[in-house]
């Protein structure tokens, strides 16, 4: 399906866009891959990271607030993956209004400009924070999904906006595995949690990576993707790490849930099972493209929740271990 098209990835220097941008490249034959994002030396950093390919990779500087530039950028391309945001939950509390204008406006300029570009589908990454949001990070990225998930009927069906929804990536800059391998490194023996009962979903880098290029391939338009992924107690990453480890309770910091949810009671009503992906399906707009590829899909059962304290999959301290195994920080 990519081969010989053109792929941009907003916000494509972070952690997703670089692994996103290798498997491209490695496994597709491409006509060009875009890289938009607004730092000037993290895409002279990744320009290098990928000099073998200078044919086909392109850097285009530009912010998701300026929808005139992102018309620019998506002029003569094919599938759009977003991943550009403002993420850091304490950091946005104290900035709203940042978070907004990234987060959400980013996200109409988006739909915007794919829609006038004739863009052929966008796959927006979201977060688990979007479900029964706490914070404003994980608010915003709510109203995200519901304006990619409405642009369906905007689009009239021309272009295809679908969503992905997945919970912590394994090792992603900011994440608490750096900050864990830091205090290891320096010999720190006491490791500082918010709340020993704290629960997480837990996905590595390519599973991500692999969750968009199944929803770049299937979808229809107007579906929320979310992986089936496991559960981890982030005072066993802590104990695997370093085992006999300390443990300092430092208090939930603002804004932050004890558990995350990826798929709540409300939404899954509309939920359908499709091997081992959970698919939100759209509540007031449909195809008969969308209803024909999940007509034999099951649906969740009543009462049905996915959240990190309930779930039905568990990482031990043995299987935290081989997931961060010869992890390299992005």
């Amino acid at each position: 399906m990519l081969n010989g098209k053109t792929v941009l990835i907003t916000g494509g220097t972070g952690s997703f866009g670089n692994r996103f941008t290798e498997r491209i490249l490695t496994k597709y034959d491409p006509k060009k891959v875009i890289i938009y994002s607004r730092d000037e030396y993290k895409q002279y950093v990744m320009q290098q990271k990928f000099a073998k390919y200078t044919d086909k990779l392109r850097f285009f500087l530009g912010d998701v607030r300026d929808k005139a530039r992102l018309c620019r950028a998506f002029d003569g391309v094919d599938y759009v993956v977003h991943a550009a945001a403002l993420k850091q939950v304490p950091a946005l509390e104290y900035n709203p209004t940042e978070a907004v204008k990234t987060n959400i406006s980013g996200a109409d300029n988006i739909v915007d400009a794919a829609i006038d570009t004739g863009v052929k589908k966008v796959v927006a990454i979201s977060t688990d924070k979007a479900s029964n949001p706490a914070n404003l990070y994980g608010a915003t990225k709510l109203v995200a999904e519901k304006i990619f998930v409405a642009a369906n009927s905007y689009a009239g069906g021309k272009v295809k906006f679908s969503v992905v929804r997945y919970g912590n990536v394994v090792g992603s800059r900011g994440s608490i595995v750096p900050l864990f391998m830091d205090l290891k490194k320096k010999g720190v023996s006491e490791y500082p949690i918010t709340d020993e009962r704290m629960t997480r979903f837990w996905i590595t880098l390519d599973q991500g990576v692999d969750l968009v290029f199944k929803a770049l391939d299937i979808s229809q338009g107007g579906e929320t993707f979310i992986p089936k992924i496991p559960s981890m107690k982030v005072v066993d990453l802590a104990r695997a790490m370093e085992p006999g480890c300390k443990i300092k309770n430092i208090g939930i910091r603002p804004g932050e849930k004890l558990h995350e949810v990826l798929v709540s009671c409300d939404e899954a009503r509309d939920t359908k099972i499709l091997d081992d992906i959970y698919v939100i399906m759209p509540q007031f707009f449909t195809s008969s493209e969308l209803e024909k590829q999940y007509e034999k899909c099951p649906k969740v059962k009543d009462g049905f929740v996915f959240q990190s304290d309930v779930n039905e999959q568990w990482l031990d301290e043995k299987g935290i271990m081989e997931m961060i195994k010869g992890l390299k920080i992005d």
